[in-house]
C-alpha cells in the first residue's frame, strides 16, 4: 500500500528577500544626493515661505533685533583739547523688539586715560565694561566719557583700532515657534483688492494660455507643408520666445507709445481713431495688451512642441483619408487632432503654471498698474513696496495652493481624458 502524497505546500515567497532589500538600500543611496539637492533648492526655501506667511512680520524684522554701537573720538587730543571725550553711540537695530541685559566691552590702546567715567561704565587697567540693562525698540543713546592722552598714545594705534564688543538677548519673530497668527491671511482676504487682483490673474492666465496654444497650434498647420524659406521661417518665428524679455516688452512699449508710438500714427492715420489711445495706461484695454503680449512671446514654445509631435504622425493615414475624398478640415478633425490631445494637454499644463506665476512681463510692461495687478505682482508690492514680508509670503502661499489645486484637478479629470 502507497502512502497518500502530500498535497503541494509551495507558496510564492512574500515580502522582500536579502537580494531585493540590497538593491531597494542601493538604490536609495543613489537617489539620496538628488533627494537632498531637490530638499535645498526647493522644499527648504517653501518651507520658509510658509513659516513666514503665519508670522507678523515685517521686512526690517527679517534681521534679529541686535544692539548696534559706533565709536569715535570728539576734540582734539594732539592740541590737549579738555573738552575731548570718547563717544560710543547706541541704537536697537529694531524699532519696536526689546533687547535685555545688553553689555559693552572695549579695549583701551595704551596712552589713553579717562578723566571722569560713566555710572553705567567701569574702566579696570586697559578693560572697559559697561552694563547698559534693557533697550526698548528705536532706543538710542551716547556714552561720552571725557579722556587725555599722553604721548604713547599718538605713537600706538588709535582708539578705534580695537572695535568695541556690544551684546545682548532679543526675541527673533521670524525663528520663534511662537507668535503664529492668521493675520497675514486674514487681511488678504477681507480685502476688495484681493477678489479683483485674482480675477485679473485667471483672465491673463486663460486666455494667455488658450491664446498660445491656438496660435502655436495655428502656426504648427501653417508650417508642416514643405516649401522654400520653411526653415527661415520656423526660425523667425522664433524670436519672440528667444528674444530678451527686457527688448521686447521695451519695444512694445515704444511701438504702442501714446505720443510717439508707430501703432498709434497708423491708425490715425487710417482714421481708426481720432486722438492716440493710450494702450499701456488704460482700463480694460491695457489687460488685453499684457494678455497679447503674453501669446505674442510664447506661441513659438506651443508651435515647436505641436510641430515636432505633426510631424511624428504616420502619413500612411493622411494618404488613406485622401483615396476616400476626407477635406482638409476632416483629416484635421479626426486624424490630426486625436494625435495631438496629448501634447495639448500637457502644454496647457505647462503654460498655465507659468502664466499664472509670470511677473517680468506684466512689471516691465505696465508696473502692475491700469487694472493688470496680478497675484505676483500683488506679492512683490506686500513685500517690498509695502515692507509687509508677512502679508507678501501670504499670498504666495495662496498662489502654490491654487497650482496644487489646478493640477490634482487636471490630472484627476482632464488627463484621464487623454491617457496621460
Amino acid at each position: 500500500m502507497t502512502e497518500p502524497v502530500p498535497p503541494n505546500t509551495a507558496r510564492p515567497p512574500r515580502g522582500m528577500g536579502p537580494l531585493a532589500r540590497r538593491e531597494a538600500r542601493l538604490a536609495w543611496g543613489l537617489l539620496m544626493p538628488t533627494l537632498i539637492a531637490v530638499a535645498l533648492v526647493v522644499i527648504l526655501p517653501l518651507l520658509a515661505v510658509f513659516w513666514i506667511a503665519f508670522k507678523p512680520i515685517g521686512l526690517a524684522e527679517l534681521r534679529p533685533p541686535a544692539p548696534v554701537v559706533r565709536e569715535d573720538i570728539r576734540g582734539d587730543l594732539e592740541e590737549g583739547d579738555p573738552d575731548a571725550y570718547l563717544r560710543y553711540r547706541l541704537r536697537n537695530s529694531s524699532q519696536d523688539q526689546r533687547i535685555t541685559g545688553v553689555t559693552l566691552t572695549d579695549s583701551w590702546p595704551e596712552g589713553l586715560s579717562a578723566t571722569e567715567m560713566d555710572p553705567r561704565c567701569t574702566l579696570e587697567g586697559a578693560s572697559l565694561s559697561c552694563d547698559l540693562g534693557d533697550w526698548e525698540g528705536g532706543f538710542r543713546d551716547q556714552i561720552r566719557i571725557p579722556v587725555t592722552a599722553d604721548p604713547s598714545y599718538f605713537e600706538g594705534p588709535d582708539v578705534e583700532a580695537s572695535a568695541p564688543v556690544i551684546t545682548g538677548s532679543a526675541n527673533n519673530v521670524l525663528t520663534s515657534f511662537s507668535s503664529f497668527t492668521l493675520e497675514n491671511f486674514a487681511r488678504i482676504f477681507q480685502g476688495s483688492e484681493f477678489w479683483s487682483v485674482l480675477g485679473v490673474t485667471l483672465f491673463y492666465t486663460v486666455f494667455g494660455t488658450a491664446g498660445a496654444l491656438i496660435f502655436g497650434l495655428f502656426a504648427a498647420l501653417l508650417l508642416d507643408k514643405s516649401f522654400t524659406g520653411q526653415g527661415l521661417l520656423r526660425g523667425l518665428y522664433l524670436f519672440p520666445y528667444v528674444a530678451p524679455v527686457i527688448a521686447v516688452a521695451f519695444a512694445w512699449i515704444l511701438l504702442f507709445d501714446p505720443y510717439s508710438g508707430s501703432a498709434n500714427a497708423l491708425l490715425m492715420q487710417m482714421g481708426v481713431t481720432s486722438q492716440a489711445i493710450n494702450f499701456f495706461g488704460e482700463r480694460p484695454l491695457a489687460l488685453i495688451m499684457v494678455t497679447l503680449f503674453e501669446v505674442w512671446r510664447y506661441f513659438p514654445l506651443s508651435f515647436l512642441f505641436i510641430l515636432a509631435r505633426m510631424q511624428s504622425i504616420d502619413t500612411d493615414m493622411y494618404e488613406a483619408a485622401d483615396m476616400d475624398g476626407a477635406s482638409p478640415f476632416q483629416k484635421f478633425r479626426y486624424l490630426s487632432l486625436p494625435q495631438l490631445l496629448g501634447i495639448l494637454s500637457v502644454l496647457f499644463l505647462l503654460r498655465f503654471i507659468w502664466t499664472f506665476n509670470k511677473f517680468d512681463d506684466i512689471f516691465l510692461l505696465t508696473g502692475g498698474n491700469a487694472g493688470t495687478r496680478v497675484l505676483t505682482v500683488n506679492v512683490y508690492e506686500q513685500a517690498f513696496a509695502l515692507s509687509n514680508i508677512g502679508a507678501g509670503a501670504a499670498v504666495a502661499v495662496v498662489i502654490f495652493l491654487m497650482l496644487i489645486l489646478f493640477s490634482l484637478f487636471f490630472f484627476r479629470v482632464m488627463s484621464r481624458e487623454e491617457g496621460l
